[in-house]
């Protein structure tokens, strides 16, 4: 076995994994509470209001990373399936299903925050428009691995069906993302692309900072419902009683 697969099994194993991000939670949750608190401080306080939009504009400071982190999740979810499905490594079963509640919740924040952001700006909260019809599907794919995984009493057999349909959802987030160019829509283009950026800087580095503050925020919840769906699963192994004899991180 090559040393990637060792590292990989080794941080596959529930103790070890339980151990070190027991150990690097409390990091996690105050860089996210700092992130957070200094991104709405320069979003809402500091960056001056857009010049057609006014005030209204500042919900891009939410909507945006939200959007994002709705994506870039579910991505992250099918990665992990498809290693759960491949290498019938436990952990990242776990960690796919454990995406998939906070994958929802992000897009369920993109939705809303957009149609708030759509009523002053479109005159209306919602159109059946590529970009937010797209957008409206990546929820409802979040929640049929939610409630695939239901389904199933024995969480190994949960977790392939569910990784199955999170790799067939896939094909949904290049048509998310490519909505706003391969039909005409009210949604305006990207701010964010690879030749760079359309955003003045003073309004730029507050949307950055919050995008990181909800990776980190995505990070810290993915490892705190891992945890505890790892202790529920195998609350009667010695290694479970062992961890909470000794506080257990």
């Amino acid at each position: 076995m090559n040393k990637l697969m060792l590292f990989i099994h080794k941080t596959g194993s529930p103790p070890w994994f339980y151990e070190n991000s027991g150990r690097l939670l409390p990091w996690i949750w105050g860089l996210f509470f700092a992130l957070a608190a200094t991104g709405l401080y320069l979003g809402l306080l500091q960056a001056p209001p857009d010049y057609l939009q006014g005030e209204s504009a500042r919900i891009m400071y939410v909507h945006v990373p939200s959007a994002y982190l709705s994506m870039m999740i579910y991505a992250l979810m099918a990665t992990m399936g498809f290693v759960g499905l491949v290498w019938h490594i436990r952990i990242a079963e776990i960690l796919m299903i454990s995406s998939a509640p906070i994958g929802a919740t992000f897009t369920a924040l993109a939705l809303f925050t957009g149609a708030v952001w759509g009523k002053p700006t479109w005159g209306t909260y919602w159109v059946w428009d590529a970009r937010l019809t797209s957008e409206l599907i990546l929820l409802f794919l979040y929640f049929g691995v939610m409630g695939l995984y239901s389904a199933y009493d024995e969480p190994r057999k949960a977790a392939r069906a569910a990784a199955l349909l999170a790799l067939v959802g896939v094909v949904n987030l290049p048509i998310i993302h490519f909505s706003v160019t391969w039909w005409n829509t009210l949604h305006q283009p990207p701010s964010l692309t690879t030749d760079g950026s359309s955003i003045h800087p003073s309004m730029l580095v507050p949307m950055l900072v919050m995008l990181f503050a909800w990776k980190v925020f995505y990070l810290g919840n993915l490892i705190t419902r891992a945890r505890l769906r790892l202790l529920e699963q195998d609350q009667r192994k010695r290694w479970v009683a062992h961890a909470l004899g000794r506080g257990g991180n």
